[in-house]
């Protein structure tokens, strides 16, 4: 009886085991079109890329503790200019994403399989 209960109590520990990956696709609604969706595709093996984004250029990632950094290109009047951009992660879960650099929040949502 006593295996009984300590297996149950295991399986109730590991199952409330939240241990998200950053690893997916993250969207949220392009400012003025709700209906529309913009974000990033963050790959495993340090690769990244846009999504529904031309003039921002996801390329890559790396997340150390609790800083994602972003790497890309900007698109724009003729010119490309490469960009690095350090985020505080202020909430990963398995559904959200809360990026913050200074007064900047950028909110997303896993985009659904």
């Amino acid at each position: 009886m006593k295996k009984g209960i300590g297996i149950a109590v295991l399986v109730l520990l590991l199952a409330g085991c939240d241990n998200p990956s950053i690893i997916g696709e993250w969207i949220q609604p392009v400012p003025g079109l709700e209906n529309q969706f913009q974000g990033i595709n963050i790959k495993e093996g340090g690769d990244a890329s846009s999504i529904n984004m031309r003039t921002l250029v996801y390329k890559s990632w790396r997340h150390n503790g609790d800083t994602l950094t972003l790497n890309g290109e900007s698109i724009g009047n003729g010119q490309t200019i490469g960009f690095s951009e350090k985020y505080e992660v202020e909430k990963l879960s398995r559904r959200t994403l809360i990026l913050k650099n200074g007064e900047e929040e950028l909110k997303f949502r896993r985009k659904d399989s």
